[in-house]
Parts: C-alpha cells; sequence; structure tokens
C-alpha cells in the first residue's frame, strides 16, 4: 500500500485492526520497513494496537529522489571537519513532514511513535513538530545529535562507508551481513538462516545506494535537534544497548536527559541490531510503555471538560 505526500509515494504495510490506537514503526538508516522484527510487529498487535511500518523516502518502495544527485559523503566530510556546515539534499525534517503526511493521509489524528536508530530521530522530530498528534514515543538505538556525543567506532565508520562489491543482490546481501556481523549484539544469538534469508529478499526488494548516502548526509547536517528535544510532552522511552559500535550508549542517554520525564532503559550486550533475544525485550519494555500511554491518553480525554 501507498500514499503520496508532497509528490512522493510513501510505501507502507498496516497489521492489526485499524481501529485500534495506532503505532508508527520508523526504520533507520538505508533499512526497509521489512526489517522490523515480525515477532515485535505482532507483540504490538497482539496487545491490541494497528502497527503501522513504512518505507522512509529514498529506500525500499517509496520515492527514489535519484534527481537530487549523488553525495559526495568524502567532500561533505571534510566541510564538518573544517566547521561548516554540511550540505544535504533533504533533511530530518523533511522525512520528519514524511511520517506526518502519512499519518494525516491515513486519517491518523493522534498515534505512538517507535523509532530505530535513524528513525528514531526522525520520531523526535515528529514529536517535538506536532506534540498534539504524538499520544507517545520509543526511542531506540539512536541519539540526540548533541555535540560531543561519541560517534562510531572506526572500523564501523568505514564499513558504513563501503559499498558492495556489485548491485547483484547476492552482493549486496553479503555486504549488509557483513555490517551486522561488526554493529550486532555479543550477548545475543542470531538466527542466522532466517537473518540471511531476510536480508537477501531486503536487497532483491530494493537497492539504492545513492538514497542511503542522501539519507546519511541528513542525519550528518541535523545538528540543532538536541535544542528541539524539551518542546516533546509526550511519555516518552528510551532504549539503547549498552555494547552499540554505532550509535554509543551516551547518545542514548542523552536523549533520555533532554527530554522531560523520559524513562531510560538499557539493555545489557545489546549492539545495534534486533536478534529474537533483542526483539523479545523490546517488546517486554515497549508494549507496557503503549498501554501506561494510551491509558493516559484516554483517562485525560474522559475527565476533559466539555
Amino acid at each position: 500500500m501507498n500514499i503520496t505526500h508532497n509528490g512522493l509515494r510513501i510505501e507502507y504495510e498496516s497489521d492489526g485492526d485499524e481501529n485500534d490506537p495506532a503505532v508508527v514503526l520508523t526504520m533507520g538508516l538505508g533499512m526497509q520497513l521489512t526489517a522490523w522484527p515480525s515477532s515485535l510487529v505482532q507483540a504490538i498487535v497482539q496487545a491490541g494496537y494497528r502497527v503501522i511500518r513504512f518505507d522512509n523516502r529514498d529506500i525500499g518502495l517509496s520515492s527514489q529522489l535519484d534527481h537530487l544527485g549523488v553525495p559526495n559523503i568524502g567532500w561533505q566530510l571534510v566541510r564538518s571537519r573544517l566547521g561548516l556546515a554540511i550540505r544535504s539534499p533533504y533533511s530530518l525534517q523533511d522525512m520528519a513532514s514524511d511520517a506526518i503526511g502519512l499519518l494525516d493521509a491515513l486519517g491518523l489524528q493522534r498515534a505512538h511513535l517507535v523509532g530505530v536508530s535513524m528513525g528514531g530521530m526522525i520520531s523526535q522530530r515528529v514529536a517535538a513538530t506536532v506534540p498534539q498528534r504524538v499520544l507517545s514515543l520509543t526511542s531506540v538505538m539512536s541519539s540526540s545529535g548533541a555535540p560531543g556525543l561519541p560517534g562510531p567506532r572506526s572500523d564501523v565508520t568505514r564499513a558504513l562507508l563501503k559499498r558492495p562489491r556489485s548491485e547483484r543482490p547476492e552482493d549486496v546481501a553479503s555486504h549488509a551481513l557483513n555490517m551486522f556481523r561488526l554493529i550486532g549484539s555479543p550477548a545475543f544469538a542470531q538466527d542466522m538462516p532466517a537473518f540471511e534469508q531476510r536480508v537477501l529478499a531486503d536487497a532483491v526488494r530494493s537497492h539504492n545506494p545513492d538514497g542511503v548516502a542522501r539519507q546519511l548526509l541528513a542525519v550528518a547536517s541535523d545538528t540543532g535537534r538536541h535544542n528541539v528535544l524539551k518542546d516533546i510532552i509526550c511519555p516518552t522511552l528510551v532504549v539503547h544497548g549498552t555494547a552499540d559500535p554505532l550509535v554509543p550508549l551516551a547518545c542514548g542517554q542523552d536523549t533520555a536527559a533532554r527530554i522531560a520525564g523520559a524513562r531510560f532503559e538499557a539493555i545489557h550486550g545489546m549492539g545495534h541490531d534486533w536478534p529474537p533475544g533483542v526483539a523479545a525485550l523490546l517488546a517486554s519494555h515497549i508494549v507496557p510503555h503503549l498501554q501506561a500511554a494510551q491509558t493516559s491518553a484516554t483517562n485525560a480525554t474522559t475527565t476533559a471538560p466539555t
């Protein structure tokens, strides 16, 4: 299924009863809606929610903005080291506008937001931009983007900037698997046969490295997000792994510290992925958070003066 917003096609999938409260899941850099663990999606659906997943712009089956050109990542990094602003074809605020447009197109006045990595950053932007539309926020393995926070481990940075050996799905999948081996959760076992099958299926579904580069610049250029986190008023849960080599633990801690009343949960031995054990722990944190926020919103509605 898809909607059109500001001339962009946004591909989405919906699980659960359309009359149930909506939970919008926003994925991270270069990742498609198919990357969400089915066990996590089903846990949220079974708790009584409608789950909506979507492909961010420039990835998956959503619009690919090739007319914006191929970013020169190396030159933009040089600009950053020289203290100059990074130039990005679009911003994370633009990507947040896509998510808000999805809410509008689906007729959702309010929704719960769950975002991982870049998706957490986009969800933060949505919650700060239209607080009246957001029932709760869950930011997973993400960051406030504040100056001075630690960055990725050096080998992870090098791997992030590499491209697959060819555009063949098998090479694209192999490249992605090598990246996940670097950033994976050391304390949790991955179901490798199922994981490899899903990664290959994703490579067949879509592959747009130029789009990933444009998304990367949108993240790198979003240097002021930490200043707007104070505008988030919804119940907020921040979850982060203690062994994350891509977005270090301090990034999640800083996010929680900047959002009033946010609750922080660290998962020992979790990296920057979601093998079955991590997915189960995420569900155990996210579902009660959704339920508490939904109850609070319902009580506020029933007690509001008429």
